[in-house]
């Protein structure tokens, strides 16, 4: 029986090709294609400048409940679109230190053979034309012997010029990627087809339908010289290259959960300055306090509990990494690290440097946290660092045992008690000029090939304006390229950020404007930015102090609460109120009130006030507070998609992916049930019209729901705010 390709909308066509054939893209295979590879109906689908087969009957049975209502797309194990972000960017990144890796080896190259290099660029002295010149005259001279010695020196000539060709070749390093857990392969179809410097491509997986599927889809793409299939664990294949020279320059791990079993392997198999791409999507583990035993052993830390959960967590993955890699002498430099979604993505650079090692003891921190009441937090080193000079100048590295507690078990600006995070790691999540390479690259990208390019764009011109330490101080702007961290040692001196709502939230005030909040503290003259991670987030060097004391002048001035708004010994009215003293606590029930109404006068941490007049605006010496709108509004950047919303309802991972034998597929199952839950059978029976679809709709575009803190992430968005995040395509 031979293929058939069968294309949507039209009628069945007979191909000639035979069957266990592949129909590859020389024969401009087109996205919605049907074709028939030895009795078996696939259907191409196409991403970048790969194509994969799906079959179809996996298309149709998709994840029942899992697939987002009005995508009008099928979402299945075997093609996830929710991670094209993923894939576009890590595309964009691998080209992007990769071609800075192979520039530095092959500088480093030529270096090690001054010889070679004066050979090529060095030009003719005066003697040696003169002599030249007198070896042409004495040829002319001779005659026949002309000959015999302009054959022998074109000879010569052409050894000599074979053999520097050959040189060069050798020059040209290699550059092999693993992508460790392949699923469909689509990945290693990407990049090979879209990274023009990659040699080689290995595509592993555990499961044999993976391996089958992978096969498949690198014939179809005709890329079997470039990309070979492993079948195995990714741990066994990894550790087989511990004592090979023929390591990774690249491995990827995508895997469904953590990626922490795999990180040890992984080390053993990637050459040194190699890149790490590692993807985590147990973020009910890493961004919330639910399962704090569960996280300390994957990650070895516990979470945070409030708004900076999700950063907290990408700082527990850099932990689990550098942690692992300083074990073997090895230093990790987080290029970028990035909360998208429902998972976290980090890329690092892995170096052989004892050295650097040394700085991780003190690029490590523990966070008090005041999850329960006003949401502060104070950071505690584990080791202090820090740069001396002797005698004759030498600058040397001091390393000594931190002075702690920074903090005490009870917050020093509410009263309310504290809980201990980490340890994580606390130096910086990003490389400037890493993020500027892959920014640099963006124009010339093919928005059909990278159909996130806007998106990708925005989230990482965000990441970039994080760090507070290259911002401009007078303009609040990025300093000039050449600014950099001096140090490999420093650690991010102000991690995490704030939302106003969550500040209003604790004082039962009206949200403040996004602009007029960074406005006020611009004005006292500290540095504000926003983060990648949540919309109408606000990232500043201000202490908590300082904070505070801009939202009780906001609540005097533009917000007034009602007297009896705050309940007594709540963290709103102990703010509001009286100035904490450190090391008190507070008597409060389960509710939240006083358990006694005499507690408050007789506590002498508590000292009561008529009025709600903060600290800024009765003390001396201090700057007012004002809420202009203007220094805080951020300069226009052509529409940035900083914040994406999600293109459709019940967007999310999708359950992990099974072999067809798996006895725990529901999908074997022979009772329809199998495939059905109770949220299932609720959403069936509460069928939405048109109209309730368009307000819900409406109220996920204004309130997006956090998905590990089960509530919102902001009360509302400002109207600039709303221009620079994508609406979903209907």
């Amino acid at each position: 029986m031979g293929d058939q390709r069968v294309v949507e909308g039209a009628a069945t066509q007979a191909s000639s090709t035979p069957t266990g054939q592949y129909p590859g893209v020389e024969e401009k295979s087109r996205p919605g294609q049907r074709i028939n590879i030895d009795g078996k109906n696939y259907s191409t689908i196409k991403e970048g400048l790969a194509y994969i087969l799906v079959p179809l009957d996996s298309t149709v049975e998709s994840e029942k409940g899992r697939t987002p209502k009005g995508s009008g797309t099928s979402q299945t194990v075997f093609y996830n679109p929710i991670q094209q972000f993923n894939r576009d960017l890590s595309v964009l990144a691998i080209r992007a230190f990769g071609e800075e890796y192979l520039a530095a080896r092959r500088d480093e190259f030529f270096k090690k053979q001054p010889r070679l290099s004066k050979k090529r660029s060095r030009p003719f002295s005066e003697a040696e034309q003169k002599e030249i010149s007198h070896h042409t005259v004495e040829e002319k001279v001779q005659g026949v012997q002309d000959d015999t010695v302009a054959t022998e020196s074109f000879s010569a000539a052409s050894e000599s010029c074979s053999r520097q060709m050959a040189e060069q070749k050798s020059v040209m390093p290699q550059f092999r990627i693993l992508d460790a857990l392949s699923a469909t392969g689509l990945r290693a179809l990407r990049y090979v087809q879209e990274i023009p410097f990659v040699t080689t491509v290995t595509a592993n997986d555990l499961s044999s339908d993976a391996a089958k599927s992978i096969q498949t889809n690198v014939q179809h793409n005709r890329l079997q010289e470039k990309i070979k299939v492993s079948q195995g664990t990714a741990q066994s294949h990894m550790y087989s290259l511990m004592d090979k020279p023929s390591k990774y320059h690249v491995i990827d791990l995508d895997p469904y959960g953590t990626a922490v079993p795999f990180l040890d392997a992984a080390l053993q198999a990637l050459s040194r300055g190699g890149l790490l791409c590692v993807t985590c999507t147990d973020a009910g583990v890493f961004a919330s306090t639910g399962y704090p035993e569960k996280a300390f052993a994957l990650y070895g830390g516990v979470s945070s509990k409030g708004a900076h959960s999700h950063e907290v967590g990408l700082r527990l993955i850099l932990h689990a990494i550098s942690t692992c890699a300083a074990k073997y002498g090895l230093a990790m430099e987080p290029l970028l690290s990035l909360s998208i979604d429902f998972y976290a993505r980090v890329f690092v650079r892995i170096r052989y440097s004892p050295n650097e090692v040394k700085f991780l003891a003190g690029k490590t921190m523990l966070v008090y946290n005041c999850d329960q009441g006003c949401g502060s937090w104070a950071t505690q080193p584990l080791v202090s660092t820090r740069e001396l000079e002797d005698k004759a100048g030498q600058k040397f590295n001091k390393y000594s045992l931190a002075l702690g507690p920074v903090a005490s078990s009870f917050c020093e600006h509410c009263g309310t008690k504290t809980h201990l995070s980490g340890p994580m790691f606390a130096g910086p999540l990003h490389s400037r000029p890493f993020i500027e390479r892959i920014l640099a690259s963006l124009p010339a990208a093919d928005s059909d090939t990278y159909a996130t390019k806007p998106r990708i764009e925005g989230m990482l011109q965000t990441a970039l304006e994080e760090d507070l330490d290259l911002m401009n101080e007078a303009t609040n702007a990025p300093c000039p390229p050449n600014s950099n961290r001096t140090s490999s040692w420093k650690k991010d001196p102000h991690p995490f950020f704030v939302i106003p709502s969550y500040l209003a939230k604790v004082l039962h005030c009206a949200t403040p404007p996004e602009n007029a909040l960074r406005g006020a503290l611009r004005h006292l003259g500290y540095r504000v930015t926003r983060s990648h991670i949540k919309g109408g987030s606000i990232k500043t060097n201000a202490p908590w102090n300082a904070i505070w004391d801009v939202m009780r002048e906001w609540v005097r001035q533009k917000s007034p609460i009602k007297e009896d708004a705050l309940r007594e010994g709540s963290a709103g009215w102990a703010i509001m109120n009286q100035k904490v003293q450190a090391g008190q606590p507070i008597s409060i029930n389960t509710n939240g009130a006083v358990k006694d109404d005499k507690a408050a006068e007789n506590n002498p941490r508590i000292t009561t006030a008529t009025n709600f007049i903060p600290h800024a605006a009765s003390s001396k010496g201090r700057r007012s507070v004002i809420f202009d709108e203007t220094l805080g509004a951020s300069k226009p950047r052509n529409r940035l998609v900083r914040y994406q919303l999600n293109p459709a309802r019940n967007w999310g991972p999708m359950s992990r992916a099974r072999g067809t034998g798996d006895a725990h597929n529901p999908r074997d199952s022979t009772d329809p049930k199998a495939f059905e839950s109770p949220v299932e059978v609720t959403v069936a029976n509460n069928v939405d019209t048109e109209k309730q679809i368009s307000k819900k709709r409406d109220r996920d575009e204004v309130e997006q729901t956090d998905i590990n803190e089960g509530e919102p992430a902001s009360k509302r968005l400002r109207e600039d705010e709303i221009d620079n995040i994508a609406k979903p395509k209907t």
